[in-house]
C-alpha cells in the first residue's frame, strides 16, 4: 500500500501534526464530555441546556472530522481512538451522575475556556508552516469562543 503524502516535510510537518492532533483530541472529548453532561444535567434550565450540548456536540463533531481530514490530506495519521483520548486529553471530565445545570453550564465554559486557550497557540505555531491548516484552527477558535461567550452568559 502506497503511503499518503503531503506537501509539508521535516519540522513544518511535525509542528502542524501536533497542533492537529492535539486539536483532534480537544475536539473529539469535547463531544464526549458534552454528550455525557447532556444525558446527565438536571435543574431547572434542564431543556434549554441540554438542547445547546447537544449543538456543542454537533459543532465539535463536524469540526473534528476537518482537523482529522486535514491531518490525513498532509500525510499525518489522526488518532481519535478511546485511549489516546484517556493518555493525552486535558479536558476536565464531568462526574459520575446527575449534574445541576449551573454546574454544567461553568463546566461547560471552563473547558471552551481551555480549548480556546490551547487553539491561539496552535494558530500562532501553524501561521509560518501552514496557512492553510491555520486558517481551519482560526475557524473553530471562532466557533469555540461563540460557544464560549453563550455558556458563560447564564452563569
Amino acid at each position: 500500500m502506497a503511503p499518503i503524502t503531503g506537501p509539508l516535510s521535516g519540522e513544518a510537518k511535525s509542528t502542524v501534526a501536533e497542533c492537529l492532533q492535539g486539536t483532534l483530541v480537544d475536539l473529539v472529548d469535547l463531544s464526549l464530555v458534552a454528550k455525557q453532561m447532556h444525558w446527565n444535567i438536571v435543574g431547572t434550565n434542564f431543556r434549554s441546556v441540554h438542547l445547546q450540548l447537544d449543538e456543542l456536540v454537533a459543532l465539535a463533531r463536524e469540526h473534528a472530522d476537518t482537523v482529522a481530514e486535514r491531518a490525513a490530506a498532509l500525510g499525518v495519521n489522526p488518532d481519535g481512538r478511546s485511549s489516546t483520548l484517556a493518555k493525552s486529553t486535558k479536558l476536565a471530565q464531568p462526574e459520575n451522575g446527575w449534574i445541576e445545570d449551573g454546574k454544567v453550564v461553568a463546566t461547560i465554559a471552563d473547558i471552551l475556556d481551555g480549548i480556546g486557550r490551547r487553539l491561539r497557540e496552535r494558530i500562532e505555531a501553524t501561521d509560518e508552516p501552514d496557512p492553510a491548516t491555520q486558517d481551519i484552527l482560526i475557524a473553530i477558535a471562532q466557533d469555540i469562543d461563540k460557544e464560549r461567550w453563550m455558556f458563560q452568559a447564564q452563569r
